[in-house]
């Protein structure tokens, strides 16, 4: 029988990871050894007391059936205690919390459940592409925000024209930022706030990598003035504590956006898993002193790649969070090329800064997700491949 995609399907362009995925696999296949910096995906294992705290929920019967659509209460009340020891914000679990399949489908459906056909969302690029992805699903129109070095990778909001606020309802801003490793002071997240209410915008904060910082905590919106009356905030437990695979996350703020997120996902799911509820539960009750030791371990990888760049002559930069190294392609090659360059003589994979937008031509990104010792044979190898 002959079908054919539908036209939201065909609008996207192939998803960037995959892409490289591909790439790997047939380095992998000709018996190549690889040095993986490309997805954000932490090497180590989850930490040993969320794997036991699995292990003893999996047991619970109670557990074995349908996800309650609200989140398991243990799940969502642990998150409000994280907001209170972490930012001193109060948060009501049951109407302002909603536990999440790992933020990735969370920032994709959200627009789903407050944009209109026609109507603009402010994305952020170089940018994590759900931000794009989800609003073509929603048939909104994408009106991107360059993030420059100049502005320290932060997009300038008093600088967009009426074009691009015409019809406008959605603002994203991600701090700390995917692929760039900024962040944004607690007066620049003011500005953000202060420039949604002008303009009546709902402001969405991706804060996956709140817990990979290597200077100042990050800023939480709802420490802010007015933050909770627009916004909402996206987290995620991949890389707070290496649980990638698990797929858990949360979304929190305003209680009517928390509602319209829960409306849509009631039809496109039934939730998570209650033991892994609870075991994130666990996680984040326990897991302050395991989260600063990761975050420790991801600043001795970044000095390293830095200090291994730096000797090989090449330019390199400490960023300031995340665990990514946003770096300048040396050279007259594009970005894809010089991915390319890697992958095909250094056998190393990194991810091409124009894969996240047009402004990231001239840039590719590392992910530090490798011992400090691959991470310096990588920089060895990449100074050997371009001579």
């Amino acid at each position: 029988m002959a079908w054919d995609k539908s036209l939201r399907l065909k609008s996207l362009p192939p998803y960037l990871f995959s892409e490289i995925d591909k790439k790997k696999k047939a380095l992998f296949a000709a018996g190549k050894d690889v040095i993986n910096l490309g997805v954000g995906d932490p090497d180590q294992p989850t930490p040993q007391f969320i794997r036991e705290a699995m292990k003893a929920a999996v047991e619970e019967a109670a557990f074995h059936r349908y996800p309650l659509d609200e989140g398991l209460p243990e799940y969502r009340e642990a998150i409000a205690r994280y907001y209170k020891r972490r930012w001193n914000v109060t948060l009501d679990p049951a109407t302002e919390i909603y536990p999440v399949i790992g933020s990735k489908e969370a920032v994709f459906h959200f627009p789903l459940s407050v944009v209109n056909p026609g109507e603009a969302v402010l994305i952020p690029e170089p940018g994590y592409p759900p931000y794009r992805s989800g609003t073509v699903f929603a048939d909104g129109r994408p009106v991107l925000m360059p993030l420059r070095k100049e502005n320290g990778f932060l997009p300038d909001l008093a600088g967009l024209d009426a074009k691009a606020l015409e019809k406008a309802k959605l603002l994203w801003v991600n701090y700390p930022n995917n692929p760039t490793g900024a962040v944004a002071s607690r007066a620049w997240m003011q500005e953000a706030v202060n420039f949604a209410h002008r303009h009546g915008l709902i402001l969405a904060s991706d804060s996956a990598y709140c817990e990979t910082y290597y200077e100042e905590p990050p800023t939480c919106l709802f420490q802010l003035d007015g933050g909770k009356e627009c916004g909402i905030e996206f987290h995620s437990l991949s890389k707070t504590f290496n649980m990638t695979g698990w797929r858990i996350g949360w979304a929190a703020g305003n209680r009517e956006l928390i509602a319209a997120l829960a409306a849509i996902k009631s039809n496109a799911d039934s939730g998570q898993f209650m033991a892994l509820q609870k075991a994130s539960a666990v996680a984040l009750d326990r897991g302050d002193e395991e989260s600063k030791k990761i975050r420790e371990m991801y600043r001795r990888r970044r000095d390293a790649f830095v200090a291994a760049m730096q000797k090989a002559g090449l330019q390199a930069e400490k960023m300031p969070a995340t665990f990514y190294q946003w770096t300048p392609v040396p050279g007259k090659r594009t970005s894809v090329e010089f991915i390319t360059l890697l992958l095909e003589k250094a056998h190393v994979v990194t991810t091409p800064g124009n894969g996240f937008g047009p402004s990231g031509e001239g840039y590719f990104r590392v992910a530090l997700t490798q011992t400090e010792e691959r991470i310096r044979e990588a920089c060895d190898r990449i100074a050997k491949a371009i001579g």
